[in-house]
């Protein structure tokens, strides 16, 4: 099977700051060491894998004192020129997101402001036709109908029952236009059925990647970004047709992330300047 590429352009956030100072998600252990060092060389390495891959990466500047600002991808949701800011459900990330605002608004995009608690695509990713919307631990059911309005994408309510999995894109990833991999144990049973509905050919990974973040993963339509520990992962993904490269992200699986919640797209359309 051929896969085809898609040149991205994407919005990165160097963890300058990064460290596990509260915890907010399972992963989050404060009184465990975090290499600060080497979570910067690991990010750096995803950077230039981007990079080398032909994608274009923007840059955002780190706050000091927002050590989660390194997961870009809970920044905004970015589709066809608008980009719609995030309200985040613990104070402890809340200053990311006027930052974030800032980024989008100087960088031309149409702005709208979350009605209700949005975490950005870490909780909503466009897959084809439709925008995938995780809920039950950060993003607000109720913000899935602003969703629609604002992008006009078939708004698909994904309900997430395992704390582990609290955000969509470390329980599902979009390979291409009509393609997913997915941990089936992440979901509620209507959620499930509606993914066999949707995806009839997805790859389903097992709990033992999931537990890497091997599902937070980064797709061009050929290249699978994704953690170096998702082996069985990176193996059914090879047989489908695609290419996977292994990024160690072990420092910032402290904190819950992995290479997609590093990651956020930008989706120009026609509305960007």
């Amino acid at each position: 099977m051929t896969m085809d590429a898609t040149r991205q352009r994407f919005l990165m956030c160097r963890p300058t700051y990064f460290a596990v100072d509260y915890a907010i998600n399972p992963w989050m252990d404060p009184t465990a060491p975090v290499d600060a060092d080497l979570a910067i060389r690991q990010w750096e390495q995803l950077r230039q894998t981007y990079v080398d891959l032909g994608h274009e990466v923007e840059l955002i500047d780190p706050v000091a004192g927002l050590p989660d600002m390194v997961f870009a991808a809970n920044g905004g949701t970015v589709i066809d020129g608008k980009a719609m800011a995030v309200q985040f459900r613990d104070p402890q990330r809340a200053d990311e997101a006027p930052a974030y605002r800032a980024w989008f608004e100087a960088a031309g995009f149409e702005m709208y402001d979350p009605k209700h608690v949005n975490e950005g695509e870490g909780d909503v990713l466009l897959a084809g036709d439709h925008l995938l919307a995780g809920t039950g631990f950060r993003t607000a059911h109720a913000s899935h109908a602003q969703l629609q309005e604002v992008f006009g994408y078939p708004v698909i309510t994904m309900q997430l029952v395992d704390p582990r999995f609290y955000h969509l894109d470390t329980a599902l990833t979009v390979l291409d236009e009509r393609t997913v991999a997915y941990l089936p144990e992440a979901f509620s049973p209507g959620s499930r059925a509606v993914l066999r509905r949707l995806f009839p050919d997805a790859i389903h990974a097992t709990m033992a990647d999931a537990e890497v973040l091997g599902l937070n993963a980064v797709s061009d339509g050929q290249h699978v970004v994704l953690p170096a520990q998702a082996t069985d992962l990176a193996a059914k993904l090879r047989d489908r047709g695609y290419e996977t490269i292994g990024i160690d992200l072990s420092e910032l699986r402290k904190a819950g992330g992995g290479p997609k919640c590093c990651t956020l797209r930008l989706r120009q359309g026609k509305a960007v300047k």
